[in-house]
């Protein structure tokens, strides 16, 4: 066996290590082309999308595996990075080394547009399946070097995937099929090409053909993914760690936890930038019209017409924070696992450390839900500001908290499909109303539901009538804390695992 094809072996056996890993690779490309595919179709009706709802459907597939071939490279790259540098100081070629991590990640990216267009199929009849399945092919590919070189030039995990999952929302929900969009700016996204060539429409923009401007930017992704990772590899220091009363202790916590955030001051700018994007295309995208909503007033049920242009600024603010809220909560926990730890044994009470990291990650989702709440002012009119941020602020806490319930039952890798995939599906599917007037009856049991119920009240009548709601929003918030507690007291009491003297097989 040559060295490259034990290297990629090595790396594809450490990401299996995983089970929930190898799952999600199978689950969500069905996911998103069974379950979220249809609702898409309807939402590019409204917005006039090219080629209607079929292309939409379509192009799910190739939006699914580029998401999975993204992330997974991600952490192939931002997780192995001393490692790397080691495997270059015994001697191993740079090129060589780079070579067997993206194909690690085609391998994985294969596997995820495997799935996905064996879904699609699934679903009915496709037309042109070959040229549907290159071009989800071509997506998985472009979004491996995005994945690549995020990994290779940003260690942060919670920088990396939340630039990764805007560039992914940004080229998903602002491409051609779903958005009917003509700004030239939008030409510019990764899969805009791509996604016209693979449903077989031209872009009637002029200049080169679909299938050569899709071409370039799949060369050119994997070529600046082999340039990155191969000059990240040289060596480099690596960072030290640095080295009473409870009050005491959760200041000095606190202090540390603001310590380490200043390090990253990527993060606050993604907390602040991401929503108000998200906020300001959907109101500037979505054509005039009539949509009903259904709504409550004084005990009973009503039916509204309502403009989507008016609305869908307003409806965005809640899926772009609770993604946020999500992802931060997952590596909160997970960065500061080993540390809390340490704390235990140094005689750091349970609760101090439990209360540390909750106001951490509650700080994160409440600076994106103010940033959002303010950009949101501009392009929207509620017809009671106190309901609407009220709900607004119970999605951020709910999501907050799933986060931090996610991070130690998945991991890394899989905590981050989740903490996409789950938000997603509830506010951006099930919950929305730019879809449908009144949620389906299994919307009704996810996290969002109560949240959700109550912003649009706030949103788009003067009163309150959303009790119910807001108290089921409240029971999903204790639920969730006293997981995240049970969860959270259980890492601080876990040993911390003694050093192997068996090198890992990576390292091998």
């Amino acid at each position: 066996m040559t060295t490259t094809a034990l290297l990629v072996r090595r790396f594809l056996a450490d990401y299996t290590r995983n089970g929930p890993n190898l799952v999600l690779l199978a689950v969500i490309p069905v996911v998103f082309v069974v379950v979220a595919a249809p609702p898409m179709a309807d939402a590019a009706r409204l917005l006039g999308g090219t080629g209607g709802g079929p292309a939409v459907e379509t192009v799910t597939a190739g939006w699914a595996a580029a998401f999975l071939s993204a992330v997974a490279m991600y952490f192939q790259i931002s997780t192995a990075r001393t490692t790397d540098r080691r495997l270059a100081l015994a001697g191993l070629a740079r090129l060589r080394l780079a070579t067997a991590r993206l194909t690690a990640g085609a391998v994985l990216a294969l596997m995820a547009t495997l799935v996905a267009v064996l879904a699609l199929t699934a679903r009915g009849p496709v037309d042109d399946p070959w040229r549907v399945a290159t071009g989800t092919v071509m997506f998985a590919v472009v979004y491996l070097g995005l994945g690549a070189v995020v990994g290779a030039l940003v260690p942060n995990a919670v920088n990396g995937t939340v630039i990764l999952m805007f560039i992914w929302i940004l080229d998903a929900f602002f491409g051609p099929t779903l958005s009917g969009s003509e700004s030239a700016v939008l030409r510019l996204l990764p899969t805009h090409f791509i996604s016209l060539w693979t449903v077989a429409l031209p872009s009637g923009h002029g200049g080169p053909e679909e299938l050569a401007v899709s071409l370039g930017w799949v060369i050119t992704a994997l070529a600046l993914a082999l340039w990155v990772i191969a000059s990240t590899t040289t060596t480099g220091r690596t960072r030290r760690a640095s080295r009473t009363g409870r009050v005491g202790q959760l200041l000095t916590s606190l202090r540390m936890g603001w310590h380490d955030w200043r390090r990253t001051p990527v993060l606050w700018l993604l907390l602040a930038i991401v929503p108000a994007v998200f906020i300001l295309l959907s109101d500037a995208v979505t054509p005039h019209g009539h949509t009903p909503v259904v709504l409550r007033e004084a005990g009973a049920k009503i039916t509204s017409m309502v403009d989507p242009a008016e609305m869908h600024g307003g409806t965005m603010a809640p899926v772009a924070i609770a993604s946020l809220a999500a992802l931060v909560g997952v590596f909160v926990v997970l960065d500061a696992r080993a540390a809390d730890r340490r704390l235990a044994l140094a005689g750091q009470r349970p609760s101090v450390l439990l209360a540390t990291r909750l106001t951490m990650v509650l700080t994160a989702a409440a600076i994106a839900t103010a940033v959002s709440l303010a950009v949101t002012a501009t392009v929207f009119d509620a017809r009671n500001w106190g309901v609407y941020i009220g709900g607004v602020a119970l999605l951020a806490v709910t999501y907050a908290l799933i986060g931090v319930v996610l991070g130690p039952v998945f991991g890394r890798v899989s905590g981050t499909f989740m903490a996409f995939l789950i938000p997603f599906l509830d506010l951006g599917i099930g919950q929305s109303p730019m879809l449908r007037g009144e949620p389906a009856s299994w919307a009704h049991w996810l996290p969002g539901y109560g949240g959700t119920r109550v912003m649009i009240d706030g949103a788009l009548t003067s009163g309150f009538d959303e009790a119910a709601s807001l108290t089921l929003g409240l029971g999903w918030i204790a639920v969730l804390l006293l997981t995240a507690t049970v969860l959270l007291r259980s890492i601080a009491g876990t040993p911390l695992p003694k050093p192997s003297r068996r090198a890992h097989p990576a390292h091998a």
